[in-house]
């Protein structure tokens, strides 16, 4: 990417015609600014004082405000990228006289990137101007701002030719490292930011988007910023630095430890969609999932953070957003566990990123994580959605066009198929290797051993004619409708057994269980979400358990004022896919 700079000289108070040489469309170009003495004395901390901004309107009559931002010493800069070729024009205002209402253009010239990202087809991913398709697959790397260079710059080389197309990391850092960011509330340290823009840029050169956390938790981002005004300067200066970069939000590491971690979501959430005019992703980490914060309106996709396939199922049924499951598994459960859990994330149509080891950024956990995009590479993954005419895997499917099968181990598997021919693919897990049938398959159900009688694999049954006809269709060849839920108690095939009190303790959590009515070929399986929430906190729900039965995890903080109506939600999945949802209220107590 290039750099581009506009230079003012201040001491003729000239204001250059032509301040940049074409740059590629999606490259961030930096306007900047220099202050005299008189200007420098009257603004002690310009990140404080200083309003500099500039509204951009591209040959395409599009309009971008972006605010500039204190890069140290006298220097000021409002970076923009250029997201239509042709001759930009822009005007600045601000509280320096001598920056006030200058104009200028920027010529931008086409390029071959995709564009930055932008959720769609309700559950995918696409580049936001030119529509393509993407494939998120990720790792966490929460120091990638401070590690030693040359151990990033090895990391960034191997995760970009492994296939990663993002990259999880903190910004702040963890809990007491954030004053090599800022020095207190209202101090930046700019020589971290000026290293932590070339790390960003360097990922996004290897096709890598940085999915940048803001603050680890709650705690950490109130205690360094403890009022709204520092907050939203906190974030305008962060949007405007990184805006322009190919990146996605997440505004905490975790929410659910704050009292008031849905009012934090929300507030910041709010200032992150005021100051990035190119509305990246936005969602936050998470102990289990983000998605109370979706009725809130600032966040457009789920963060989850869980190995526990229930919640990843059934959310997928509840909520029309893209998941990502950032704590799917770490290379501490072994390379066996750690591609099972991935396959039977991609089965709960979630999207991954990993908990790899920095340090040893070519494992072989990386290896099965390139082996996924490979074959996610070779279907038309954004049109994907789990599948359940299915014996002896778990399966994905776009109906009538291609089945992507997994088993845990090697064992026959049935699936029922829209009546085609279809080539037949077999990926061993372990290997990476894919095996094509030599014959096709014609009928409507499958039937079929995996090549080996060991591991785990993959089934693709594919029309691949088929497929290369669609290259030319719309992003989505068909609509992805979201299920209705049912909640007719007279139609729920399950039961609600406990808690059987119609009084709950948080220091003496009850047990829950629920029980199926009768025997049916949907209830043969069925995946059960317990959820709960005292409405009049205004905190959202929070997962309680999963399964038929267990003992309810009740927040310590999920009310303030006690006794509480607290509403317990439990959510059902059936064997084929059906959604139901049953409420019950009790009163909660300490």
């Amino acid at each position: 990417m290039r750099w581009l700079v506009l230079l003012l000289a201040a001491s003729a108070g000239l204001w250059a015609q032509q301040p940049c040489p074409p740059t590629p469309t999606y490259s961030p170009c930096d306007i900047t600014f220099e202050l005299n003495d008189q200007e420098a004395a009257a603004h002690p901390n310009p990140y404080l004082s200083v309003d500099l901004r500039a509204e951009l309107r591209s040959p395409k009559a599009r309009t971008l405000l972006m605010y500039g931002f204190w890069d140290g010493g006298r220097r000021l800069v409002i970076r923009f990228a250029p997201i239509d070729a042709g001759q930009w024009d822009f005007r600045i205002t601000s509280n320096i006289e001598r920056f006030n209402g200058k104009m200028g253009q920027v010529q931008a010239t086409e390029s071959t990137d995709a564009g930055f990202l932008a959720p769609a087809n309700v559950h995918a991913w696409r580049a936001s101007e030119s529509r393509k398709a993407h494939l998120w697959m990720g790792d966490t790397f929460a120091d990638f701002a401070v590690a030693p260079r040359a151990q990033f710059d090895a990391y960034a080389e191997t995760r970009g030719k492994q296939k990663f197309t993002h990259v999880r990391g903190l910004l702040l850092g963890k809990a007491g490292e954030e004053k090599r960011a800022f020095a207190s509330s209202d101090q930046p340290v700019p020589t971290f930011f000026q290293e932590l823009d070339r790390r960003v840029l360097a990922l996004n050169a290897k096709g890598m988007f940085v999915d940048l956390v803001l603050a680890a938790s709650g705690a950490q981002l109130s205690g360094l910023f403890p009022n709204w005004q520092q907050r939203d300067r906190f974030t305008r200066y962060i949007a405007s630095r990184y805006a322009p970069m190919h990146m996605t939000w997440a505004v905490l590491g975790e929410f659910e430890s704050a009292e008031n971690g849905r009012e934090l979501l929300k507030e910041m959430g709010g200032y992150l969609k005021k100051y990035d005019p190119h509305q990246h992703p936005r969602s936050s980490g998470t102990q289990a999932s983000s998605a109370p914060g979706l009725s809130d309106g600032w966040m457009n996709f789920v963060t989850h953070h869980s190995a526990d396939d229930t919640i990843g199922s059934v959310e997928h049924q509840i909520f029309a957003a893209p998941f990502v499951n950032t704590g799917f598994a770490s290379e501490a459960v072994g390379i066996e566990n750690f591609r099972k859990r991935l396959w039977n994330t991609v089965m709960n149509g979630q999207y991954p990123t990993a908990m790899l080891d920095a340090a040893k950024p070519d494992s072989a956990a990386a290896k099965a994580m390139t082996s996924y995009a490979e074959l996610l590479a070779r279907t038309r993954y954004w049109e994907l959605e789990p599948y359940f005419d299915v014996d002896g895997g778990r399966a994905l499917a776009l109906h009538g066009t291609e089945y992507l099968v997994y088993l845990e181990k090697a064992q026959q598997v049935e699936i029922l198929i829209e009546r085609h021919g279809y080539d037949v693919y077999w990926l061993n897990c372990a290997s990476g290797e894919v095996t094509k049938l030599k014959k096709d398959f014609k009928g409507d159900k499958f039937i079929g051993d995996p090549p080996s009688n060991s591991g785990d694999w993959v089934l693709h049954l594919s029309r691949d004619g088929q497929k290369e006809g669609m290259r030319s269709y719309k992003y989505e060849s068909r609509p992805n409708l979201m299920q209705e839920i049912e909640q007719n108690p007279v139609k729920l095939p399950f039961e609600v057994a406990g808690p059987a009190q119609d009084v709950l303790s948080i220091s003496k959590p009850p047990q829950y269980q629920a029980k199926v009515k009768r025997e049916t070929r949907g209830t043969r399986q069925m995946m059960y979400l317990w959820t709960g929430e005292v409405p009049t906190e205004g905190r959202g729900y929070r997962i309680l358990g999963t399964g038929p039965a267990g003992t309810l995890q009740i927040p310590t903080n999920l009310a303030r004022m006690f006794p509480a109506v607290f509403n317990i939600r439990i959510y059902a999945l059936n064997a084929v896919g059906k959604a139901y949802a049953a409420d019950r209220v009790f009163r909660l107590t300490q």
